[in-house]
């Protein structure tokens, strides 16, 4: 007999040997804490699209910072 965590490894074969029923509760405690922890649902824009409006405000991230830190390097 296979043993799953040589497949899938031992994260991936605990995940696979939950019931469906398991496996929606634990995506939603998932889903609940990237919401608390400031994740959004909304999608990313796609520039690409024939839809793409450039001009189209998106929200604002909760600290009010666009997300993005600035890393300096300096000789030190």
């Amino acid at each position: 007999m296979v043993d799953m965590n040589d497949i899938a490894g031992e994260e991936w074969a605990s995940w696979y040997m939950l019931s469906p029923q398991q496996r929606l509760e634990e995506s939603s405690r998932l889903w609940q804490t990237y919401l608390e922890l400031g994740g959004t649902l909304d999608p990313e824009p796609d520039s690409q699209s024939p839809f793409h409006d450039p001009d189209q405000r998106r929200a604002v991230a909760v600290d009010g910072r666009t997300g993005v830190r600035v890393v300096r390097r300096s000789g030190i």
